[in-house]
């Protein structure tokens, strides 16, 4: 069987703009708060959900969807670091880690209890539509999730650095003893930060929705690539998280030619055990290290 190099490279670059739009969350959650969101899975699970009722009983737009979605799970963000994570914020990593183990078992279960467990898919008029570009037969429905997760990085870029907010948000990042000395509020910044994560990792789901089948325990094998994008881009930067889904989806799409497409996620975890060994730094890290030595400008 013979296959497209270069049609197998631009189908790996638009599904990093998916895997960055997946992951951006996780990395921001850890960035400000140092923990590690396993209720992620369960929001990208509920974010498909959210655009099943609405697209497929509702009508909306799929492109649309996102705009009444995001809002939402900012919201549900924010109540759920209030009233629920920000009580093991001083405890033990462990706490937290199982606190929101319990939370995505629990949101999974009531998946289950409002939708069965059948799978569920949103098919509207943009699913099977191609544009030809430069020869390539590009999926639309393929093409706007990459555009979503460039605007996604864009859009954090300048909030982060052109913001009083997202300056505030660096802040409590780098140091939230600091932070408070000089006037933040850390416990609201926290609370902004668990929201916008909440919301990034729905609208992730929102468009994984177009584009997969998905079912109450969805999420699961994302919530691992996104584990490996974010390590692999260095823990608590966007432009390394999208190099980082960039490299996982070449990877990935590039092991077709050498073992079997079900072994991708193999391939994955693969690839995160070898940056936690040889890069702990990840990709960011890397390039901090060699800029100093004349290799990078």
């Amino acid at each position: 069987m013979s296959i497209d190099l270069p049609a197998l490279i631009v189908s790996a670059v638009l599904l990093a703009g998916l895997y960055a739009t997946m992951s951006y969350g996780l990395a921001l959650i850890y960035g400000v708060m140092k923990i590690v969101n396993l209720a992620h899975a369960g929001v990208m699970m509920w974010g498909a959900y959210a655009a099943f009722l609405l697209v497929a009983r509702l009508g909306v737009n799929p492109f649309l969807a996102p705009l009444l979605i995001v809002p939402l799970f900012f919201g549900l963000g924010i109540l759920l670091q209030r009233f629920v994570v920000r009580h093991v914020m001083s405890a033990p990593p462990i706490s937290s880690l199982l606190l929101l183990f319990g939370t995505w078992l629990i949101m999974q279960n009531i998946a289950y209890l409002l939708f069965s467990g059948d799978t569920r898919t949103i098919t509207t008029p943009y699913t099977l539509l191609t544009l030809k570009v430069a020869g390539f037969a590009i999926s639309v429905n393929r093409l706007l999730v990459f555009v979503v997760g460039v605007v996604a990085l864009v859009s954090l870029q300048r909030f982060l650095g052109h913001t009083y907010l997202g300056k505030a948000i660096r802040a409590t990042a780098q140091d939230s003893a600091a932070s408070q000395l000089v006037g933040i509020n850390t416990d609201r910044i926290m609370e902004i930060a668990f929201g916008i994560g909440t919301a990034l990792a729905a609208l992730a789901g929102t468009l994984m929705a177009l584009i997969f089948a998905f079912d109450p325990d969805f999420g699961r094998s994302h919530l691992l690539k996104s584990f490996c994008i974010v390590v692999l881009g260095g823990l608590e930067s966007f432009v390394g998280v999208a190099l980082g889904a960039l490299v996982l989806a070449l990877a990935e799409a590039l092991s077709i030619l050498a073992v079997m497409p079900a072994l991708q996620d193999f391939i994955s975890f693969a690839i995160l055990v070898i940056v936690l060994i040889v890069m702990p730094g990840g990709l960011m890290g890397l390039i901090g290290k060699l800029k100093p030595k004349g290799v990078l400008r």
